[in-house]
């Protein structure tokens, strides 16, 4: 089939353009710059210059494909608000629009459990789980109000709209989360929240990849279905191979979560008030979800999609260490 991807030069995205080349497909992606161009054209898909806020852009990736999957977004702790909204929110709505108007039969939209950031502890959760009235911080905010108009697109003009979460993605060639922590390790700035020793459910990026296609597939329209490597695992332990499997070693430094949470509260109270440049060192959002547990059960997705996983943690560390 002929499918159209947003956010093609991300972490998940080349994975994705890679999985549908090999399986036959014809992949187009949306790339904002040069750069994007040539990262969607080397995993194997025909670059469509634009972004989120080009309709034109989209309407033109989008003629004659049969599937679309979202998966840009602004993935960031701080900056502002008009960004998060006019890329998260409003990006969403226009893909939306155009995926109608191009009668794109199905589109895979890539959600995340931090939209429930804000309300009660994300232990167990599953996708009934209720989204916060007030949510904590920009992303959780708009992801959440991205998805809701995802899934209410559900059946217009006979598109099926589907939402993956992934829950902590990970792996090779991650852009984002590993490199932060490395960062922040390598700065001496890095401290284990409480010890690290709770649980966290993770998802391999291979294992994302994995869950698009049969969401595509076989997903439910209006659905959300959440995506992980398997059993829960101790975060301080999986960081710590993580790192491991990067040459960087892992620091023993820890500060209580108490004083973590009065720290980062503070701090962005100081950067919203004063304003201060850059952004705040700490964010009660990302203590909320890598300084506690967040563990999310993805027996739906099993059950309904015949997911599995395949790629286990160890074959992932493995992978990253070649």
């Amino acid at each position: 089939m002929r499918v159209f991807v947003t956010g093609g030069s991300g972490f998940v995205g080349k994975r994705l353009i890679e999985a549908l080349k090999t399986r036959g497909d014809e992949v187009r992606a949306l790339a904002r710059s040069d750069k994007a161009a040539g990262a969607v054209r080397e995993a194997g898909a025909e670059p469509v210059r634009g972004d989120l806020d080009d309709a034109e852009a989209l309407r033109r990736g989008m003629e004659g494909c049969e599937a679309v999957v979202h998966a840009a977004a602004t993935v960031k702790t701080w900056g502002p608000r008009e960004e998060f909204f006019r890329v998260n929110v409003e990006g969403t709505q226009r893909v939306l629009d155009a995926a109608r108007a191009a009668k794109v039969k199905v589109l895979v939209h890539v959600g995340t459990e931090a939209m429930f950031v804000g309300g009660r502890p994300i232990v167990e959760a599953d996708e009934s789980w209720p989204r916060p009235e007030k949510p904590l911080g920009l992303y959780p905010l708009t992801k959440g109000l991205a998805e809701e108009r995802v899934r209410a697109a559900n059946g217009q003009d006979g598109l099926r709209t589907v939402v993956v979460r992934p829950r902590f993605i990970w792996g090779k060639g991650d852009m984002a989360v590993l490199p932060e922590i490395i960062a922040k390790v390598r700065s001496g700035q890095f401290r284990w929240i409480g010890g690290g020793h709770y649980q966290t459910s993770t998802c391999h990026v291979a294992n994302v990849v994995e869950g698009l296609l049969l969401a595509m597939e076989k997903g439910r329209g209006g659905e959300a279905y959440f995506l992980t490597d398997g059993p829960p695992v101790e975060f301080r332990a999986f960081v710590t191979r993580m790192l491991d499997a990067s040459g960087v070693k892992a620091p023993e430094g820890e500060v209580p979560r108490a004083v973590a949470h009065v720290l980062a509260t503070v701090a962005e109270t100081a950067w919203r008030v004063l304003p201060l440049e850059g952004e705040p060192p700490l964010h009660r959002s990302v203590l909320k979800l890598i300084g506690e547990e967040v563990t999310v059960n993805d027996a739906k997705a099993r059950a309904e999609l015949g997911y599995v996983g395949h790629m286990t943690r160890e074959a992932g560390l493995a992978e990253m260490r070649g």
